[in-house]
């Protein structure tokens, strides 16, 4: 899932992790980082300038006279002075050596730690931050796009690798928690649609609300997760990663109705999108299957569009898994 939700994942420094064997998520993890930084110290760290004050022997910069009266700094022949730096200790790279020091907490094998310290040598002048505080609003620029997908699993490494003190010490858990679980699945679909079944177009496309006058101030955006197109046929999928695929009440299961309401919504509205032209709108619901008895897998024609409740099995090998997407672009794409 994650070579398709990071593309960059297939440029040839990754391609042998997909030969290895790892025995959690945090493993993983930690080949890819592993992979990437090795990768990004052969393009060079970013570097950018960073203020700096020290009480120097020799002027640079600008001299802070308060600063250097208050703290007698002339009595050592010294001066306050604030300069800028150009310098490898910037937020991104703070970022990923956090990631990396926090890995080393991890249950991870000798071997993979052994990889993170070396590469940890190189990082010797930046510092680390709160991972509690830490920022991922990270601009970028030409100048550090090849950082985006190593801030993306910083990003889950903090974030999905849930933080636990016991005994005073720092655990790391082996599972990503539902939520981010829930965006990587729905980004690796969409790149594996993209990738894979050129016959259609895969996007995450806006849906526009069918208005009589024109007026949506204050109407929340129709973002699809998934939308796959052939000329005028047109799937919708929303993709759900829960731990209950579906909703029990009184022992009797019912699909969860926010879902249907949603992916309703969302076919309807794209129908009428398409005015009196001849058209094909469907919708469907993939839910990630779990290990309960009962999974959904049902199909309804509703207002003259047809809705399909499906689950994927990831609990296989890949090619099985490609089968399963493949036979949904094959069902409603014949």
């Amino acid at each position: 899932m994650l070579s398709y939700a990071f593309q960059v994942l297939n440029e040839q420094g990754y391609k042998n992790i997909a030969t290895e064997q790892f025995n959690n998520v945090a493993e993983l993890c930690a080949a890819i980082l592993s992979k990437g930084v090795s990768l990004q110290l052969k393009r060079g760290l970013e570097r950018e300038y960073i203020e700096q004050t020290d009480a120097l022997s020799s002027l640079r910069g600008r001299i802070e006279i308060s600063e250097s009266i208050k703290t007698r700094s002339m009595l050592k022949k010294q001066l306050i002075c604030s300069y800028d730096d150009f310098s490898v200790n910037s937020y991104i790279n703070r970022i990923i050596k956090t990631t990396m020091d926090l890995l080393l907490h991890a249950d991870i094998s000798k071997s993979r730690k052994k990889e993170l310290r070396k590469l940890l040598v190189f990082f010797g002048e930046v510092d680390l931050l709160d991972v509690h505080t830490i920022n991922w609003n990270v601009k970028y620029n030409r100048n550090n796009q090849t950082y985006r997908m190593l801030v993306s699993i910083c990003y889950l490494v903090v974030k999905g690798l849930l933080q636990t003190n016991s005994d005073g010490t720092t655990r790391l858990m082996d599972f990503l928690d539902e939520q981010r679980m829930n965006r990587l699945y729905e980004k690796f679909i969409l790149e594996y649609y993209a990738k894979e079944c050129p016959q259609v177009r895969a996007t995450a496309s806006q849906i526009p609300w069918a208005l009589d006058d024109g007026v949506n101030s204050m109407l929340p955006v129709m973002q699809s997760d998934i939308m796959l197109t052939r000329g005028s046929e047109v799937l919708i999928i929303d993709a759900k990663y829960y731990t209950h695929t579906t909703q029990t009440q009184y022992d009797v299961h019912t699909l969860h109705s926010a879902n249907l309401y949603q992916i309703f919504t969302y076919v309807k509205n794209k129908d009428t999108d398409f005015g009196e032209e001849p058209h094909k709108v469907s919708g469907m619901l993939l839910y990630a299957a779990t290990d309960e008895a009962i999974q959904p897998d049902n199909s309804y024609q509703m207002s003259g569009n047809k809705i399909s409740v499906r689950t994927l099995d990831l609990n296989q090998d890949f090619p099985e898994i490609a089968a399963q997407l493949n036979a949904i672009v094959a069902d409603h794409f014949p």
